[in-house]
């Protein structure tokens, strides 16, 4: 806001009376420039309170901003922080979760598996006595083939 007094009428000139002299006299010129001259100063010192009012103004506008960000940064950090918490959590849990789960199943299939081996086991076993039965049988008919061919080879 700009203010200029030069335009205006300075209300230290004089104005010629009636019955007066029509020019100035030189304290009448000298009182007009130094009033002059205060107003410009005045002039501009007042558009400097101005220019600094409009600067604080701005700076202090500036700041606020500066701090509304702040803020907002921090509130997001935080949230990002308390995110990152409750993320890690739940990975942790779930992560426990699974190797319980591994090892249930890895239970269960050990057990299975130990079923199936006794199993395995009984029946290499039940082999084992056929294959001693079957040669036991084996031999038992070779002996008899022999007598027979023995009984057959007397007869004439």
């Amino acid at each position: 806001m700009d203010f200029f007094f030069d335009d205006l009428p300075s209300t230290s000139m004089s104005t010629p009376k009636k019955g007066k002299k029509d020019s100035l006299t030189l304290d009448d010129a000298a009182c007009d420039l130094s009033r002059n001259t205060s107003s410009s100063v005045s002039l501009t010192e007042i558009e400097r309170q101005h220019s600094s009012s409009c600067i604080d103004d701005i700076s202090k506008k500036a700041q606020e901003m500066v701090e509304k960000i702040n803020h907002g940064r921090t509130r997001d950090q935080e949230m990002m922080d308390s995110f990152q918490e409750k993320l890690t959590e739940k990975v942790t849990e779930m992560c426990q979760l699974m190797k319980e789960h591994m090892y249930i199943i890895y239970e269960k299939n050990s057990n299975e598996i130990q079923v199936k081996l006794q199993e395995l086991s009984e029946v290499l076993e039940n082999c084992s006595k056929l294959n001693h039965e079957l040669l036991e049988a084996s031999q038992a008919l070779a002996c008899l083939r022999d007598g027979l061919d023995i009984n057959q080879r007397s007869e004439p």
